[in-house]
């Protein structure tokens, strides 16, 4: 393939809810532009974009994958983002190397609740959107009414600017063409799938609608812009290559979200939607000037707000709350540069820099580092610097990526996105570039994980791969956390939910040959007291010789919840030498660690030695540290002992309809609603449940909202178990084994 420059290149996310068809369009786009011999299919795993073995068997997109098809002189790289909800992070990984968005919409159901989360992550990363609704095909797109009830969606939604630039064709034999409002012209298929449309007049039964629709979307073009109002208004309209001119521009700066109609599985309109990606998306070179780190800046906190094209923008490209992004709009003026900040334009006569945007573990091919060229141009086996890891690499066979596989080429130009295999210490999130013109683009926050499981090999040599295959799952997934809890001593991964940490166990055996087993995690319990109590501990052995003698009274008390433990010392007279005191404290914190009603530590409380005895040659550390133990103990037993859970806050965004039957279920989790609000159709739930209450609700939340919901928790404290829960808690617990005392 040729080279391409950066006004020759469209880089779309193609994104939506789950089932919108984004994978099949991208493989009907891929065969309409004769990439493909013939239009790949989801089902039996021979779309482009759908490689990965776990996806294919789940049938479902996981991680994002990239394509691209050559169109008239122009390359569009595509990038192919998940729609389920527990994978959403993928999609908001996709908005810095895109430059614009292809919003998928399911022309049978609308808009759902993981297309307007993504609707807000192109708009927080400043990039224009394209509307498709897709699957037009279907009897029951627009809900069985039509195209008004679609559009009177996205206008609820999203405002009027979201205005179609096509009209679809549909009659008895169902939707098969689309009328061009642009250059009023009618784009007609036939249903072989081949792509491919046939230019004609528009049908006399549609012409006046179209007519309509064409002074309407003229009218909008024209707002905002004096020149345009002053021909409008002299013409009556707008000439058809200002029409462009001006539609892309509108369309760049975000005043305009175009409206499409198409059907990936019947490949139809798609050639008109590949002609509307090279006519009007905006190109690479485009894009407005990069915000990224300086020399000697260390942390994205030094990237303050800088203005680009009037607006306030985050120089990391998000809210402040690890939105994704890259910090720049189109066509922007930069105003104001604050310290620590460059600015970075996508050019070829900018020194040469990349991004990593992705990493996958290809079983041949090993580490394949995706990125985005920022600027300059990257040439096969250049030498360049890793500005985040402070060594060098080598960029051998560069490629760029069609699904799995890659074609290798000898350069790419600012804007392109490429591929590179086997870089030893790159991971996401680095910048490399060359040597002498350091900058470093600022990474997402990695997302956090919703669910945790406790994870155990099956044989010894299965433990033996474990962690090198954990490590290799983790370099191609942000989300995915591997670590051992020091409480529980047990293995735990940690995803996004349920479904997420099985396909990684499902992975860890087919491709890297490791079998594991997936457990529940054990609850980090607390044991604390309700009371005052005093007790004596008194420790004497006599075996000859020296023997050992300690004697120490201590009061406990509950602190406040949070406190932690705290000791006292309130000896005078000489009762204890002050050298043992820390010898009781010390014992009395390794009882505590150890729990006394199940084996979890007790927290909260303070403890005050106030008298005790020695001797004068058989006291020591050891003798006073066993009796601090004792005095515990004993204490313990008439403290009034408890056990505490740990309350997450949690935060669920569902559908409206779906608010009471998600109330319904968070009460019977014992959970506690602290209130409700509003975000679109969404509504939003803020609760705190207990975390033994929470560990399978992943899988409940999408049984109860059909997949169309999500959640986020994290610890908020810790409380009183029930009476009746503790019972339960307590009859399967076992009991702290008592130290050796010597």
């Amino acid at each position: 393939m040729r080279n391409y420059q950066g006004s020759e290149i469209r880089n779309v996310a193609v994104v939506g809810h789950a089932r919108s068809g984004k994978t099949t369009l991208i493989a009907a786009l891929l065969h309409a532009a004769k990439m493909t011999a013939v239009q790949g299919r989801v089902s039996d795993g021979s779309a482009v974009t759908a490689y990965d073995e776990e996806e294919v068997a789940r049938g479902t997109t996981m991680q994002n994958a990239l394509a691209f098809a050559e169109w008239q002189g122009v390359k569009i790289n595509l990038l192919d983002t998940p729609g389920f909800h527990m994978f959403s992070h993928e999609a908001r990984a996709a908005m810095l190397p895109a430059d614009a968005a292809l919003v998928l919409v399911n022309a049978q159901t609308g808009v759902e609740a993981v297309t307007e989360r993504v609707w807000n992550y192109a708009a927080e990363a400043n990039l224009p959107r394209i509307v498709v609704l897709n699957q037009m095909d279907s009897p029951r797109a627009g809900g069985g009414q039509g195209l008004s009830a679609l559009m009177e969606d996205l206008h609820e939604r999203w405002g009027r600017t979201c205005v179609p630039v096509q009209l679809p064709i549909t009659g008895p034999e169902g939707f098969h063409g689309v009328v061009d409002l642009v250059t009023m012209q009618a784009f007609q298929y036939e249903p072989n799938g081949s792509g491919q449309g046939r230019i004609g007049e528009i049908p006399a039964g549609m012409l006046a609608a179209a007519r309509s629709a064409h002074e309407a979307l003229v009218e909008l073009v024209a707002e905002g812009k004096d020149e345009l109002m002053e021909e409008y208004f002299a013409e009556g309209t707008i000439p058809e290559q200002h029409l462009i001119t001006a539609l892309h521009e509108a369309i760049r700066e975000d005043r305009i979200f175009p409206v499409l109609f198409a059907s990936g599985d019947t490949n139809m309109a798609t050639d008109h939607l590949l002609d509307f990606l090279k006519v009007y998306a905006p190109t690479a070179a485009e894009r407005a000037p990069m915000a990224v780190s300086g020399p000697g800046v260390e942390s994205a906190k030094a990237m303050e707000a800088v203005h680009v094209g009037g607006e306030s923008h985050s120089a990391h490209g998000g809210d402040g709350d690890g939105s994704a992004g890259n910090g720049a709009g189109f066509g922007g003026r930069v105003e104001k540069i604050d310290t620590g900040i460059v600015m970075r334009s996508i050019t070829d006569q900018e020194p040469a820099a990349l991004y990593v945007f992705k990493t996958m573990s290809d079983p041949f091919a090993g580490r394949i580092s995706f990125f985005k060229v920022i600027s300059g141009v990257v040439k096969t086996d250049t030498m360049v610097e890793n500005y985040t890891r402070k060594g060098q690499e080598k960029l051998a066979h560069l490629s760029v990526m069609q699904g799995r596989k890659p074609i290798e080429v000898g350069e790419l130009h600012a804007g392109d996105l490429g591929a590179v295999a086997k870089l030893r210490d790159t991971f996401t999130g680095d910048t490399l570039g060359q040597k002498g013109a350091e900058i470093r683009v600022e990474p997402e926050a990695k997302p956090e994980p919703n669910m945790t499981y406790a994870i155990e090999p099956k044989t010894r040599a299965d433990e033996d791969k474990l962690a090198a295959a954990l490590h290799k799952v983790m370099e191609e997934d942000q989300m995915v956390r591997f670590f051992r809890d020091p409480e529980t001593h047990e293995f735990l991964v940690a995803g996004a939910g349920q479904q997420h940490i099985e396909a990684i166990v499902s992975r860890l055996k087919r491709r890297y040959h490791t079998e594991v087993t997936l457990k529940a995690p054990k609850v980090p319990y607390r044991e604390t007291i309700r009371g005052k109590a005093e007790a004596q501990g008194r420790h004497k052995k006599q075996s000859g010789g020296h023997g050992q003698f300690g004697d120490c009274k201590i009061r406990i008390e509950p602190l406040a919840r949070g406190t932690g433990f705290e000791f006292g010392n309130e000896i005078f007279g000489g009762s204890i030498p002050r050298q043992y005191v820390p010898a009781v404290e010390k014992g009395i914190i390794e009882t505590a660690i150890r729990g006394f009603l199940a084996g979890f530590p007790v927290v909260d409380f303070k403890a005050t030695v106030y008298d005790g005895s020695y001797h004068e040659v058989d006291s020591n550390e050891l003798s006073f540290k066993v009796a601090g133990r004792l005095a515990f103990k004993k204490a313990m037993e008439q403290a009034k002992p408890c056990l505490l859970e740990p309350i997450m806050k949690v935060e669920v965004e569902a559908p409206e309809e779906f608010a009471g039957a998600l109330m319904g279920d968070l009460n019977g989790r014992r959970g506690r609603v602290q209130g409700m609000n509003a975000r679109g159709r969404s509504t939003i739930i803020a609760a705190e449940v207990p975390m033994a209450e929470m560990l399978s609700y992943g899988t409940t939340l999408t049984s109860i909202t059909q997949g169309r919901g999500s959640f986020h928790m994290e610890m908020k404290h810790y409380d009183y178990v029930p009476a009746a829960v503790a019972e339960k808690i307590l009859a399967t617990a076992k009991r702290p084994v008592d130290a050796e005392e010597d």
